[in-house]
Formats: structure tokens, sequence, C-alpha cells
């Protein structure tokens, strides 16, 4: 069993920066694909950002690129986001996933563990 803590949200203005944080305990795997999501009010929940086990393929959303950056940390196992620019629109539930087998990174159905989910506000 894996265990996601996600940490960092909060409320921050348009075009100000929060970095998320995921924490994974449990039997967790360098090997692992983590990716980052998020779920606004009334929508489906989307893909934000993902990254490989070694850390140097990263994928992005097309809302999201070139505003924010995911990374990890194998040995700490961690997973941060960097989110910058943020925008109103980026108002969500945000929420760390571990994706063990095949399939799409960008599909929420194939991550196994999931965190709590970490609340971002951004007003405008």
């Amino acid at each position: 069993q894996v265990q996601l803590v996600e940490s960092g949200g909060g409320l921050v203005q348009a075009g100000g920066s929060l970095r998320l944080s995921c924490a994974a305990s449990g039997r967790i795997s360098s090997t692992y694909v983590m990716g980052w999501f998020r779920q606004a009010p009334g929508k489906e929940r989307e893909f934000v950002a993902a990254i490989s086990w070694s850390g140097v393929a990263k994928y992005y959303s097309d809302f999201v690129k070139g505003r924010f950056t995911i990374s990890r940390d194998n040995a700490k196992n961690t997973v941060t986001l960097q989110m910058n620019s943020l925008k109103p629109e980026d108002t969500a539930v945000y929420y760390c996933a571990a994706k063990i087998g095949t399939g799409s990174r960008y599909d929420a159905a194939k991550y196994e563990y999931w965190g709590q989910g970490t609340q971002v506000t951004v007003s405008s």
C-alpha cells in the first residue's frame, strides 16, 4: 500500500505563486510515474502534470505549460509542483497520484494511488 499526502495549498492573488508538495510513504517505488491532477467544483478531474521515474521526462497540460514545473526527489520520496503566474481559473483541489502499471499518464483512471487533495484558491 502507498500513502500520498499533499501540502502547500492556500489562497493567493492572481499572478502569485504556490508550491505544492506530495510526500509518499509505504510500498512506494521510485519507478512509479507521479502525477498531479486537479478538480474544480462541478468539473471533472483533469490532468495537470506528470513526471517519469527518472525525473527526466515531464509532461504538462496545455493550460499550465510554461507556468507550472513538476519535479521529484526519489531519495526523499517527494514530488513537487511549482505553480507560477497563477490565474483564477487555476482554482481547484489539487491531487497527487502514483501510477504503477501501463496506461496513459494523462488518464486519471490509470493511477492506482491518490492523496486526499489540497485546495488552491486564486483570487482576481
